[in-house]
């Protein structure tokens, strides 16, 4: 008898898992994705002019929607989890310098300088059994940097239009979170990247009246507006879920029956659970809580659930069972 009992829990490790523990097996999944928005805001400057060679500083204020959002599927063996990611970069500014060089009523002009804009990073995710849902989030205003370029055109003395072009950095920002309970685990990591381009056309009034009319065509403060589109923050999300332990709480388990008992008193027994007719073969989680506490954990439930790999075992069915035992 104790040689057909430690040759049948080498059949737990060696016989493929059943379909209720099948159903345990971890996944993991990665997306990433970009998004493009609209853009609308103001714009203040100053120029000064030497010859053909136009210097300033402008500064300006933009709103956007510039939202990445995307669904990831996490595979399981005989459900699936989903995850959302969204990152959001609502608003930025740039203060900068401008160098261009004019040629009659057209500006040809480089700039680069400070960029500032807010942006939020949140992830979730949920499974089809507990830990049921994770939720984290992040938002901050962030500092950077913009270069860029465009051509401006003296449509009156007084009336520029511009067509210009921005490069916006405002750096990475990340989150992580983890949630564990009945003995699976949740897990999610995000990051997006606040970077994007911009094109916009804009309309500006400088503002030189009268005798006060500077003496370079293009030198003095100007200010106005513009519109236009931006694409780019960049986001990946990366998402791991280990569903929960199977319940082996004697509670239960019905038409419990003892098989066999190892040399540590460890029973084997065959049972069914309350919700189902099939027949398996495994421990009661009060006895392992005794002899090997250490692969038990107790759910919010109060239930009690076994780790059997902690105990080198599977759970199996009785025709399994029955099977490797009529081959001895």
């Amino acid at each position: 008898m104790k040689t057909k009992f430690i040759a049948a829990i080498a059949a737990l490790l060696l016989l493929p898992a059943p379909a209720f523990t099948q159903a345990l097996t971890p996944g993991g999944a990665s997306s990433s994705a970009s998004a493009s928005s609209w853009v609308a805001g103001g714009q203040v400057g100053y120029n000064w002019q030497q010859g053909l060679w136009v210097y300033g500083i402008e500064a300006d204020l933009s709103g956007m929607h510039l939202d990445t959002n995307f669904n990831t599927v996490i595979p399981l063996t005989l459900a699936t989890a989903t995850a959302n990611a969204h990152s959001n970069v609502d608003w930025y500014g740039t203060v900068r310098g401008r160098l261009g060089w004019s040629s009659g009523p057209i500006l040809f002009y480089g700039t680069a300088g400070l960029a500032y804009g807010h942006v939020d990073l949140n992830s979730s995710i949920s499974s089809p059994a507990g830990p049921v849902s994770l939720s984290s989030q992040t938002s901050a205003t962030r500092a950077g940097w913009v270069v860029g370029g465009g051509i401006d055109y003296m449509w009156s003395p007084n009336l520029i239009l511009n067509l210009g072009y921005q490069y916006v950095d405002l750096g990475t920002i990340n989150l992580s979170g983890v949630n564990t309970a009945f003995g699976g685990v949740l897990s999610q990591t995000a990051s997006t990247h606040a970077q994007f381009s911009v094109f916009t056309v804009g309309l500006n009034w400088r503002f030189s009246p009268g005798s006060m009319r500077p003496a370079g065509a293009w030198e003095g403060l100007y200010a106005g507006g513009h519109v236009g589109g931006a694409w780019g923050n960049d986001t990946t999300a990366s998402y791991f879920v280990q569903p929960p332990l199977p319940p082996s709480d004697a509670r239960l388990k019905r038409d419990v029956t003892l098989l066999a008992r190892g040399d540590d008193g460890l029973g084997i027994y065959r049972y069914r659970y309350l919700w189902s007719d099939t027949v398996y073969v495994g421990v009661m989680a009060q006895e392992v809580a005794f002899v090997h506490p250490d692969a038990v954990v107790q759910g919010p439930d109060g239930y009690l659930r076994v780790n059997y790999s902690r105990l080198g075992l599977k759970l199996m069915t009785l025709p399994e069972w029955d099977a490797f035992n009529t081959r001895l």
